[in-house]
């Protein structure tokens, strides 16, 4: 299943500095890893916010919360969810 996840990070402006360093990191090595797995598809900045969009291919909503509430960051996040469907008009014959 794919969803369209938009997120928004909210670190509290008072945070140690190196703990946001460390959540940073850890957040990076996770979300690279899933993407090597293929559970988070795209990844795209938000210009001119701390957001991205992505896209998640998991096997159902309950994986999606599994995943997502997993992220070193997932405290400090607003997130939109979505669910995706292929498209009947679209030129393309897979959803890469």
């Amino acid at each position: 299943m794919l969803f369209h996840v938009e997120m928004t990070v909210n670190l509290p402006p008072d945070m140690d500095a190196e703990k946001a360093a460390a959540l940073k990191a850890q957040e990076k090595d996770m979300a690279q890893q899933l993407q090597r797995d293929g559970v988070w598809r795209h990844l795209w900045r938000i210009a001119g916010r701390y957001a991205n969009v992505s896209i998640f291919d998991v096997e159902s909503p309950a994986h999606l919360h599994d995943v997502l509430s997993q992220l070193p960051l997932f405290p400090y996040m607003s997130m939109e969810v979505q669910a995706l469907c292929r498209h009947g008009s679209s030129v393309h014959s897979d959803d890469r």
